[in-house]
């Protein structure tokens, strides 16, 4: 199993939270705003970045068109967009059930939110807004750099997505050395809350003088 498969696996089968992923990247992360439409929803894959430019959701439907993917992350970041709503319900619907990924993360506004909420979708988004983008062609020129730096960030990272937010562990972080990571966090979140539940503990003696790595039996 690959380094990226593995990591996805491990944070699958245990439910690994945001929260723990952010700690493992020093306290960082998150994508400021971006929260989840619909709760209780729980996500981790591999990004396939997309983008929005020129109050246009354009380049959206044409990289979908030419590579279309599946069991994957969809991000759609909003470079451009002023405000609008990027996609809404249609594109939502191709994406997740019709190419069968997993989740879209837009650092953008939705629309048609009705029907989002209706059907559980798994997306996260910085809110919702009835003004939509415009299907016209876009001039990339400007934003070729900016593009390409953004996509060199995201492209093959990977989400996490839960009720907290999205932690993207990008590519530096897909190594042995953070998989451990994650490992090791598990295990301490398991001591804390048997020193607290269990033995009674203060948060302070377990979480701030961890008091457990000097006690030789812990019973």
């Amino acid at each position: 199993m690959m380094i990226k498969e593995k990591i996805i696996d491990y944070i699958k089968r245990n439910r690994v939270s945001t929260t723990e992923v952010a700690d493992c990247l020093g306290k960082s992360g998150a994508i400021d705003g971006v929260l989840p439409l619909n709760p209780h929803h729980f996500i981790v894959g591999e990004i396939q970045y997309l983008y929005a430019i020129q109050d246009s959701n354009w380049t959206v439907h044409e990289d979908l068109d030419t590579e279309p993917v599946s069991d994957k992350v969809v991000m759609i970041d909003g470079l451009d967009v002023h405000g609008r709503a990027i996609i809404g319900d249609i594109v939502s619907k191709y994406i997740l059930l019709y190419l069968g990924n997993r989740a879209i993360v837009c650092t953008g506004k939705m629309r048609d939110a009705h029907i989002l909420l209706k059907e559980n979708y798994p997306i996260w988004c910085t809110g919702v807004s009835p003004v939509g983008c415009f299907n016209k062609q876009v001039d990339k020129g400007e934003f070729i750099d900016k593009i390409e730096k953004k996509k060199k960030l995201y492209q093959g990272a990977i989400a996490v997505c839960d009720d907290s937010g999205v932690v993207i562990i990008t590519k530096e972080y897909i190594t042995e050395d953070f998989y451990n990571k994650l490992v090791a966090i598990e295990e301490q979140e398991d001591i804390w809350y048997d020193c607290i539940d269990r033995r009674k503990w203060s948060t302070y003696r377990t979480i701030c003088l961890k008091e457990y790595l000097f006690n030789e039996k812990l019973d």
